[in-house]
């Protein structure tokens, strides 16, 4: 099935906001210009911040955005799915944007994504957008994650229609409206807090055509302004996004601790059989040297900076502590997330 729209105005823009009122005019005004969007729906999900109240500033200079209000969350619902299941019933647009609050596009974001759309016949274009960093725990963090994603959902068979993978990101979401309503929408991933990827396994089962790229020139986010936040999110997200079983964590972890705690008991143990310091130190030397450069090849193929190499170490062990707290999280049926708790029975969890 495929089919697309590139005229100008075709698109509307839906943006799910819960106390975002400090990146929420950034996000609206990167999409305003743009004259594929021929609207821009707000979405308020009972924020107790001032969200609402920028919003209302902006309409008057951008007479296309327009504020929706959620009611009290329905069972069975996670918050973020149902306020974009509102906003999608409310759009009038032939192609659906789905963008989080703290995505900042570039003025060209709906016309590269809709010439992507029909250079490759696809039914939905999902980009994973590039990585604003600015603390240290953010630029350990985030790129070994995003490498050990791109490991689990390559591009190459997401975009494959004879391959399985599946994976969007919720971040920047484009869908044909008839795509969209013909797999049910948000109203089928209702309860599912990874409604993106779920979403993308819904169209690709039936036949649309995917297409998942980098997102790099395109938009741009910072995911997590404290170090709670960080640690709130991916621990919600990583033990689904990594395979949802625990043979998955047990691989995963060992991947990311046993290279460097393997250095430190070889630099010890040669240390002692030595007594030399100097042998001890250069087992040490060695064995750090591979990891950078394993580590740099990763940064490199999933276009990071090199210059975040030296936050491996951290990353790796960072990395490890959340893929443990998300599979606990997971395991005990409850996560939490901007303040509202959630029952979980099967893997999921989406970037909100």
């Amino acid at each position: 099935m495929t089919g697309s729209h590139t005229n100008p105005g075709s698109v509307s823009a839906i943006v799910p906001a819960r106390d975002e009122e400090g990146v929420i005019a950034d996000c609206v005004e990167s999409l305003a210009p743009q004259k594929e969007i021929a609207e821009i729906l707000v979405v308020n999900d009972q924020s107790k911040d001032h969200t609402a109240e920028v919003v209302r500033a902006l309409m008057p200079k951008y007479p296309k955005v327009r504020l929706l209000e959620t009611a009290e969350l329905p069972a069975g619902w996670v918050g973020k799915n149902y306020a974009v299941w509102l906003g999608a019933r409310q759009a009038n647009g032939e192609w659906l944007l789905f963008t989080d609050a703290d995505a900042v596009h570039e003025k060209d974001s709906a016309s590269q994504a809709l010439e992507l759309a029909a250079r490759n016949g696809a039914a939905a274009v999902s980009f994973s957008p590039e990585q604003v960093m600015e603390k240290w725990y953010e630029k350990a963090v985030i790129p070994y994650v995003y490498c050990r994603l791109a490991r689990h959902y390559s591009y190459e068979q997401v975009n494959d229609p004879q391959k399985e993978a599946a994976a969007a990101n919720g971040q920047f979401f484009l869908i044909r409206r008839d795509a969209y309503e013909s797999v049910g929408g948000h109203a089928t991933v209702a309860s599912d807090v990874l409604e993106d990827v779920a979403l993308a396994k819904r169209l690709k089962r039936a036949v649309y055509r995917l297409y998942f790229g980098s997102g790099k020139g395109i938009l741009r986010v910072r995911m997590y302004r404290s170090f709670g936040a960080l640690w709130e999110g991916w621990r919600k997200n990583l033990y689904p996004l990594m395979g949802g079983e625990s043979g998955a964590v047990s691989r995963e972890m060992a991947m990311a601790v046993v290279p460097l705690f393997a250095t430190l008991i070889a630099t010890e143990t040669i240390w002692a059989l030595t007594n030399s310091a100097l042998m001890g130190l250069s087992v040490l030397a060695v064995g750090l040297l591979g990891m950078f450069i394993a580590y740099d090849g990763e940064l490199r193929r999933n276009q990071f900076p090199t210059k975040l190499l030296w936050y491996g170490i951290p990353g790796s062990l960072l990395y490890a502590g959340l893929l443990w707290a998300s599979y606990r999280s997971h395991i005990k049926g409850k996560l939490n997330w901007k303040g509202r708790e959630y029952p979980v029975s099967t893997p999921g969890a989406s970037k909100d």
